[in-house]
């Protein structure tokens, strides 16, 4: 099974991107939609091909790195 990820990263700015990866169809939207309204105003977005793709359910799990 295909493991699902989130990314994101601040820039110096405290501008904000966020990445869905392994995230499928219509529930990629669901959980930047869900991100977006923690985060605040959103002032992009860009569909990637998996978006497109079927979704696959995968058990959710939240692990959080810290990269210097």
């Amino acid at each position: 099974m295909a493991q699902e990820e989130i990314e994101i990263e601040v820039d110096k700015h405290g501008r904000v991107t966020i990445k869905t990866i392994g995230i499928k169809g219509k529930r990629c939207l669901e959980v930047a939609e869900a991100l977006a309204e923690i985060i605040g105003k959103e002032e992009q977005r860009t569909m990637t091909s998996e978006f497109y793709e079927n979704e696959v359910h995968v058990q959710n799990r939240i692990e959080i790195r810290n990269q210097r």
